[in-house]
């Protein structure tokens, strides 16, 4: 615990928790992501998206990732790691493009998928932790 604690402090903590990978990595990602908007959706799923709590910064994620809030990533039950999938909220119609990297949601099977941080703030869905989406699944990982 104290290890952790002293990781936590060699690294930061911002208001979105702390900054595991470097400014510069985490907008390569999230713009490289930007790529895929437009690409034509091969499945779409409905139901609630949920997101992580900040708390499982710097944990790892299930494919091996470590867990950053600033990455545009998601959890979902069933699609392959690396799958690439555009998050729109049914009632404002702000979209997100993510990279899946972890298993879940667990608990309610109305969710569908779980996001980070960052992922929720471009969704604006951070006060209420649910939304209602659809999932496009715009590349699917081998």
């Amino acid at each position: 615990m104290i290890a952790r604690i002293g990781l936590l402090a060699l690294l930061g903590c911002t208001a979105c928790g702390p900054r595991l990978y470097s400014d510069g990595h985490i907008e390569a990602t999230n713009r490289w992501l930007e790529h895929f908007a437009h690409y034509p959706a091969q499945r779409a799923l409905r139901g609630e998206a949920s997101y992580y709590h900040d708390s499982l910064a710097g944990n790892h994620t299930a494919n091996g990732d470590i867990y950053d809030p600033n990455m545009l990533t998601a959890a979902h039950r069933t699609l392959p790691f690396g799958t690439i999938a555009r998050v729109t909220r049914l009632d404002t119609g702000a979209r997100v493009v993510v990279r899946v990297n972890d298993r879940g949601p667990f608990g309610k099977r109305t969710r569908i998928i779980d996001l980070s941080r960052e992922a929720a703030i471009r969704l604006q869905m951070l006060h209420r932790g649910v939304a209602q989406v659809q999932v496009d699944i715009l590349h699917r990982a081998p």
